[in-house]
């Protein structure tokens, strides 16, 4: 790939990391409307449709698969899809929106450690540099906010912890299952396989699903159709393409944007004020960006 190439990957990630910071609030209002695993139920129910419309677009569906091969898309939609949106739904429910910001801020740094785990990566100084480099910058953000402050570590933050964590896992799987099979299939594989658990999790679950708990209203099924289609479809499809393209760990650095975007958006949508801070912090997550994308160049030995 080449630079003009990758500088595309990545400016089409930055537009999907403004999408994820508006769901962020997306999800966060819906919790007042729907209980975690169905939240979770509708919003995939409608990306697996999104999903199907545009694999069928495209004519890139494909079925034949070892059975390897199925049972790696399996774990892939058990930790990228099923676990994740369980735990997630779950945390934002029960923390804070600075604290749950704060802890998806750690996803660049877990899927760095993995990706040098699983594919031998090297974690090298500059990466490392940039990975802490954006953690402040997306720290200096969202404490900057009026009214905002970290509260005790509780079930919530470590329901977040664990969720940033499996989707990473499942990063790590989709980068080696991607050299194999088309990242728009695997996409969708792996979202109707989890899917498909979430909803035989939620059929045997205590909750009893209604016509009244299923539509709350129209607004917050406005909501879900966002959620569903725009951030999870297809800045899913995007975040898999640039996993193929330029792997995991570079790729993971774009998600220390999501808070940075959704505190513009507070700005812009709900007149929030912005403060020097904001400025700071922007400037070092673009910073962190730059250098935990940047390819490590090595230098020859200078010939004695």
């Amino acid at each position: 790939m080449n630079d003009r190439q990758t500088l595309a990957v990545q400016a089409v990630l930055i537009g999907a990391m403004a999408v994820w910071g508006l769901n962020l609030t997306s999800v966060k209002w819906l919790t007042a409307w729907f209980e975690p695993t169905m939240l979770a139920c509708v919003r995939m129910l409608v990306a697996c449709i999104a999903l199907t419309a545009i694999v069928v677009a495209k004519r890139c569906a494909r079925m034949r698969f070892t059975g390897r091969q199925w049972a790696a898309m399996g774990l892939c939609a058990v930790f990228m899809v099923y676990a994740n949106q369980v735990l997630f739904a779950q945390g934002l429910q029960r923390s804070t929106a600075t604290n749950a910001a704060l802890v998806m801020a750690l996803s660049p740094l877990a899927s760095a450690l993995l990706a040098a785990l699983a594919f031998r990566e090297p974690l090298t100084l500059q990466r490392g540099c940039g990975v802490l480099l954006g953690f402040a910058g997306v720290a200096a953000v969202v404490l900057s906010y009026p009214g905002s402050g970290l509260s005790s570590a509780g079930v919530g933050d470590l329901l977040i912890i664990c969720s940033v964590v499996s989707f990473a896992a499942g990063g790590a799987m989709v980068q080696r299952l991607a050299r194999q099979i088309h990242p728009l299939t695997l996409c969708w594989l792996t979202y109707c396989i989890g899917t498909a658990l979430l909803v035989v999790h939620l059929a045997l679950g205590p909750s009893a699903v209604t016509v009244a708990t299923l539509f709350p209203g129209w607004w917050p099924w406005a909501l879900v159709l966002f959620s569903g289609i725009f951030a999870t479809a297809l800045c899913n499809v995007v975040w898999n393409q640039a996993i193929a393209s330029i792997g995991v760990a570079r790729t993971a650095v774009f998600l220390y944007w999501v808070p940075v975007f959704g505190v513009l958006f507070a700005a812009l949508l709900l007149g929030e004020q912005l403060t020097l801070w904001h400025l700071v912090g922007f400037a070092a997550v673009m910073g962190g960006t730059w250098l935990g994308t940047r390819r490590h160049v090595a230098v020859a030995p200078a010939v004695p």
